[in-house]
């Protein structure tokens, strides 16, 4: 026997016909650290596929040289983003009328890109053409090495003033750089830059209600959380970081979640308030910049001492973002629910620090005193998605569902250079059983236009005119008593 919907059961319907909606493009944002299974009535489970495929594609820089931060339209980079899945489980059920208890397993956070084919961030090796590129042009494999002895030269003269002095040293210091530059890319001709986070959260939550009718509830509980990620800068748009890989091992580290929600079920009304903690990683890592054992080499370092300064094992720290939920919904006529989401993720706190990479960049004067971070944001993420849901059938209802990502900053970081979306989705959710359904959701994004960034100011990509797709399958079950 099919079960009909009313108004009551009906936020039941409707909780998971747009399954892809809290799906986000800020920053490493990925599966919007949803907890609506929790804050479903009785005993209910969930178990949720989503799938991301976009499009993100753009102009690289045709200006290589790495102490001039001009942009000049350059090849195109083709697709860099990669598709990318995950999974989300949920469990709850209600001790007595008061104490409810709940699991949830998502992957809150994640990046996948690479680049393919012509473009600067694909190393190509030929030392002669790269060194004319990040020399602008005024030099090649075969003069270079002239320039950077008569400038060392009038360094190191006493007949040279002050100022000319410094200035030779440091024009010799970056054809020196240039050089090798050119031979670390040469190293890994025909590699990719690629980039790869993923993360994997369980969360136990205890729920308390109270009020004349338990009509408010509060809840909380431990965090698990587990990280890795894998990146390879190549190309000549990184410069001397060109060759760079690092390989961050998985860590489990601990933080908690915490919330209030209102409900009035006569009128479907539902509203919760989730905030998640900061979770601090201590991670273990490997290192590989390939501009140290080039130098090393020319200074006369054997070949296994060229490789030791080049690699590096250490522990460094990531804290992955707090975070600050609204889940919001109300019965608008026997048939039709209206919802709302707003989520905020201060992504302006959060960077990626490699040591190794940090130290080498500390070689530069410009960032001497600090040091650069690998990956960074300018801006906090604000996201927001409104939807209608109705009732078209005794055991089918639909939903449409409209949105809006603030992004993290333009500039960003040249591994995601997208800056927020908007989006439209539709949903739909079908009542197999009086305790079984099957959901089926998709989201359009288009996504807003962003300058690829390095760390050390310079744009090297310009990403305009892009979009991508979400689809999502669930799977649940519901038993109220």
């Amino acid at each position: 026997m099919r079960t009909t919907f009313h108004l009551k059961t009906l936020a039941v319907a409707i909780a998971t016909l747009s399954v892809a909606s809290v799906t986000n493009a800020a920053g490493l944002d990925r599966s919007g650290q949803d907890v609506t299974a929790f804050l479903q009535d009785g005993t209910y489970a969930e178990a949720v596929y989503t799938y991301i495929d976009a499009d993100v594609s753009g102009k690289d820089s045709a200006n290589n040289v790495p102490s001039n931060n001009t942009y000049v339209e350059g090849n195109d980079t083709g697709d860099i983003a990669e598709a990318y899945d995950f999974f989300r489980y949920g469990v709850k059920t209600d001790i007595n009328d008061t104490f409810s208890v709940g699991v949830l397993y998502d992957e809150p956070f994640g990046a996948a890109a690479e680049y393919k084919g012509d473009s600067n961030f694909v190393s190509k090796g030929d030392i002669n053409a790269s060194i004319t590129q990040l020399t602008g042009g005024r030099f090649n494999a075969l003069t270079v090495g002239d320039e950077i002895t008569r400038q060392t030269g009038i360094a190191q003269s006493p007949t040279s003033t002050p100022a000319e002095r410094a200035a030779a040293a440091a024009t010799a210091t970056n054809l020196s750089t240039a050089v090798a530059a050119a031979r670390a890319e040469a190293a890994t001709a025909g590699e990719n830059t690629n980039v790869e986070v993923r993360s994997e959260s369980l969360t136990g939550i205890l729920g308390m209600k109270f009020g004349a009718n338990k009509e408010f509830q509060v809840y909380g509980g431990p965090v698990a959380q587990r990280i890795r990620a894998d990146v390879k800068l190549r190309g000549l748009a990184y410069g001397p970081a060109t060759g760079y890989t690092s390989t961050s091992n998985p860590d489990m580290d601990y933080g908690y979640i915490a919330g209030i929600s209102y409900s009035k079920p006569e009128i479907a009304l539902k509203a919760a308030l989730t905030y998640r903690s900061e979770i601090d990683h201590d991670i273990d890592i490997a290192e590989n910049y390939p501009l140290l054992a080039v130098r090393a080499l020319a200074a006369g370092a054997t070949p296994a001492q060229a490789a030791e300064a080049a690699n590096r094992k250490s522990n460094y720290e990531v804290t992955t973002p707090q975070s600050v939920n609204l889940d919001f919904q109300t019965g608008i006529n026997p048939t039709t629910l209206a919802t709302a989401k707003v989520r905020w993720v201060p992504w302006s706190d959060f960077s990626i620090t490699p040591p190794l990479y940090n130290e080498v960049s500390k070689l530069n004067p410009l960032y001497s005193e600090n040091g650069l971070n690998l990956v960074d944001y300018d801006d906090d993420q604000w996201m927001v998605e409104l939807g209608l849901a109705k009732r078209v059938a005794p055991a089918l209802a639909i939903s449409g569902t409209v949105g809006w990502d603030s992004g993290a900053g333009d500039p960003t970081t040249s591994l995601g250079p997208i800056d927020g979306y908007y989006s439209v989705g539709l949903g739909a959710k079908y009542n197999v059983t009086e305790n079984w359904a099957v959901s089926a959701g998709g989201k359009y994004l288009w996504f807003g236009d962003a300058k690829g960034r390095l760390p050390t100011g310079k744009i090297v990509g310009d990403f305009q005119d892009n979009d991508g797709y979400i689809l999502g399958l669930k799977l649940s079950y519901q038993d109220i008593k």
